[in-house]
């Protein structure tokens, strides 16, 4: 029962893997930048909503109506964390979620209540993490900023001497290294 699971999980795993490898990642990363893409990509707008957290709310939800997607935030949470949610959000673009979801529009409402109800078809609201396509949008979007970290520290290729002058201050030009005594000075 176990080994089922775990064999269930690796596949969940190597499938949202395989779906962040083909990624295209702006560097340096931006995860507005990268939403836009997205959205450029799909011919299709994705418009962000910053709205003040709410008690029993969720942090973000993914409305999709006939004409866009709006990823509704919490504005009023630490960096890190809009932006995991932004990213979980847009998994469920990315994954396809929205082809599939029949929850219910209330949390739209809640969230936009300038938004006439008819216009909404599809409503997903992070909040049951043991669902299938939440812990599907979780895994991506951790996986996105794991292959984000990934891409910060291997930075351009900078010869080893050049970083090591890098941290004391300018980096020396190769005539004034030789001038000094090469890297001791």
């Amino acid at each position: 029962m176990r080994t089922d699971r775990r064999r269930r999980q690796w596949r969940q795993w190597r499938q949202c893997q395989r779906i962040v490898d083909q990624l295209v990642l702006p560097e340096p990363f931006d995860v507005t930048e990268f939403i836009s893409e997205l959205a450029r990509t799909r011919g299709r707008p994705i418009e962000l909503v910053a709205v003040p957290s709410q008690f029993d709310a969720p942090c973000g939800v993914l409305v999709t109506t006939d004409r866009a997607d709006y990823i509704v935030y919490a504005h009023d949470t630490t960096p890190l964390h809009q932006q995991h949610i932004l990213l979980h959000e847009a998994a469920h673009v990315i994954c396809g979620h929205y082809e599939t979801a029949s929850a219910p529009p209330a949390a739209a409402r809640v969230l936009l209540p300038d938004l006439p109800p008819a216009l909404v078809r599809r409503v997903l609201s992070r909040s049951v993490y043991t669902e299938p396509q939440e812990q599907e949008a979780e895994l991506v979007a951790s996986l996105i900023l794991t292959r984000v970290a990934q891409l910060a520290r291997s930075g351009p290729a900078v010869p080893e001497r050049s970083q090591l002058r890098t941290l004391f201050g300018r980096p020396q030009s190769r005539s004034s290294a030789r001038d000094q005594g090469g890297a001791n000075g």
